[in-house]
This record gives C-alpha cells, structure tokens and sequence, in this order.
C-alpha cells in the first residue's frame, strides 16, 4: 500500500479568506549565505560588505543584504502558497523593518488576503501578506505578493473574488530604519562613489552598463540556498511538457541581478527601505544576459533624519538587450519584449554635508 506521507501542495481552491499559514523551518542565516549570496549576485555595497564600514556608521556588524533576507522569508512561504503556482505576479507594500545580521534566524507566516479565479477555471490568483520575524519575535519584514495557482479540481466552485486595497507606493514616514544609523564617518571613497542623495535628480535615468549572464545551474543554487521549492525552477521533466519547454528563473534572482548591476550608478545606497510594486514582466532562462536601467521617480526626506534622504527608484531588467536607450513601454503602452523585471521601490542615500 502506497503511502501518503508527502506534501503536493495547496492548489487555488484550498485557499480561504483570511486563512492563517504558519510555514516550516526556521532558517538561520550565517556569513556562509552572505558569501554565497555576493558570490551569485556580486554585490558590492559598503555597508553590507564590511562589518568595519558598517561599525563607522553605527551598526554592530554589516547587515545581510536586504533582499537576501527577502528571498528567505519569501522561500518560507513557497510549499504552502506557491508549490503549485504558474507563476509570481507581483509585489506590493513591502517593508523592510529591522536589520538582520548572520546568526539571526528568521521564520514566516502567511495570511490569505485575496481571492480570484482566473476566466479559465483552471486557475486562480492568491493575494498573501507575509510576515518574516527573528528569534525574538521582532518583525524584520512585512509584504504582500501575488500568485497564479493551478486547480486540482475543475469543477472547484469559484470563490468570492477579493482583491485586496494596496498602497501604490510606501510612505516614507512609514520607513523603519536603525535607529542607531549615523553616516557622520561615511566614507565616499571606500563605498566606492562620488554621488550622494543632493546628486539625483527627479527623472533622471542611469544606465548600470554591465551584463550578467544566468547559467543554469548558478539560479537553480540559489533558488535552493533560499529554501524554494517551487516546481517551475528544478523539474525539467514536469516543465519539458510546459508551453515553455524549459526551467523558469526565479522571479527574485532576476531582482537581486538588476540590484547587483545597480551599484553602478547607485553605489551610496545603504538600504532598500520598501518595495512599491514590482513585475516579473517577461520569463527569463538559463543563458539569457541580464542588464538593466533605473529612472529617479521621486526624492523624498525622512522624518527626524537630517543625515540621510530616500530615492523612489524604477529598476528595469532586460534579457539580452543592453539598456542604453532605455527600454521600455511603446507609445502604444505596449511592454518593449526584451523587459523581464519593471520594480518600483525606495533606496536610502546619505546627504552630502555630512559624509566624508
């Protein structure tokens, strides 16, 4: 007799409104996966980078790269939400709330915030908040995301459809920073640029010039150091029968890429305070060169804080099309193909009267 011991997943009609999930393993984050992680990515900012840069600006040690801690959180959820899913649709209201730092461990539970079954019927969107917290029980992230799910059974009536009210964008008055952050000893030359937050302007567009090609099983690593487990990323017997053929890349590597190439241009940002929205716009593979462009939308200061100010920067990815003439939507609205990742969120700069 065959056992039935294994998970297969939620499908779209076992979610309910308002349901609570409590998702497995705790995951403590050690200096291991930061490696790792700038190992995959290549970030190079300071304050991240070097436990005595961040000493000199106020912090006991660097911090873990705030999407680091995003994608970990973010894999929590995956065997509960998004085993079964098509795909990750979007981001909305994510809030980066305290620092976390190798040898903090992080857990997450989700809520079921909205419903809608696809016109197919074979398919629904799940809307979930989810909430990251460390040993102490203190939050360090706070999000809400999307996602296409199979249906296990057709005939599964459709549920009420709701679609949550999100904020378009995450007021600056809401940012949670380290309130022991000071930059008076923030040194320019080793964070590697000139450019501080009076730089910017609003409407400005930067080009961060560099590709990164995506081999296979460089995103399958680090789909696997994040605890997702979603089928679309590593079963290429299952996905061979898809409409594409082949792997898809975890919408999230396609993120940290576009962050990684963002140092050049954006090299002072300190930390990624909140996520506006965010779509994975196009599928992206193994092989495919990723660049991307950033666009200043707005500057905004900081409530109590004369040291540092907050960028609402669009991240644009492309695969393999350089982003010298900044592609983008057509005067028709129609997306240019070759854009993979169009994410809106808020960066933290330091001002230039006090660095040094």
């Amino acid at each position: 007799m065959a056992s039935n011991k294994t998970n297969a997943g939620n499908f779209f009609e076992d979610f309910k409104l308002g349901q609570v999930l409590n998702h497995a393993t705790p995951r403590t984050i050690t200096e291991g996966d930061v490696s790792l992680y700038t190992g995959l990515y290549g970030g190079r900012f300071a304050l991240q980078s070097a436990d005595s840069f961040a000493i000199d600006c106020g912090l006991q040690a660097a911090p873990v790269d705030d999407l680091l801690v995003f994608h970990i959180v973010f894999g929590k959820t995956v065997p509960d939400v998004s085993l079964n899913a098509v795909a990750n649709l979007g981001y909305a209201d994510v809030r980066f709330i305290a620092p976390v730092y190798p040898g903090d461990t992080v857990q997450t539970s989700s809520e079921v915030i909205g419903l809608k079954q696809n016109s197919n019927g074979k398919t629904g969107v799940v809307y979930v908040r989810s909430t990251g917290v460390n040993q102490m029980g203190e939050v360090v992230l706070d999000y809400v995301r999307w996602v296409m799910v199979r249906k296990n059974n057709i005939e599964a009536p459709a549920p009420e459809t709701v679609i949550p009210d999100l904020p378009s964008v995450v007021d600056p008055a809401n940012f949670v920073l380290p309130p022991d952050l000071q930059i008076t000893e923030f040194n320019t030359t080793l964070a590697g640029s000139a450019h501080m937050f009076e730089d910017y302007e609003v409407g400005e567009k930067i080009d961060h010039v560099d590709g990164m090609t995506i081999e296979e099983a460089e995103h399958m690593l680090a789909t696997r150091l994040y605890q997702n487990t979603a089928k679309v990323h590593f079963n290429q017997y299952m996905m061979k029968d898809d409409r594409m053929g082949r792997r898809l890349i975890y919408g999230g590597h396609i993120i940290s890429l576009a962050r990684g190439l963002s140092f050049n241009g954006l090299g002072n940002s300190l930390f990624v305070a909140a996520i506006n929205a965010g779509s994975h716009t196009a599928p992206t593979f193994a092989g495919d060169t990723v660049f991307a462009w950033s666009e200043v939308l707005e500057k905004a200061d900081i409530p109590g804080r004369e040291d540092i100010g907050a960028l609402r920067i669009r991240t644009l990815a492309t695969k393999d099309a350089p982003c010298a003439e900044f592609p983008d939507k057509t005067e028709d609205g129609s997306r240019d193909p070759a854009v993979v990742l169009d994410l809106d969120y808020w960066l933290i700069l330091p001002k230039a009267t006090v660095a040094v």
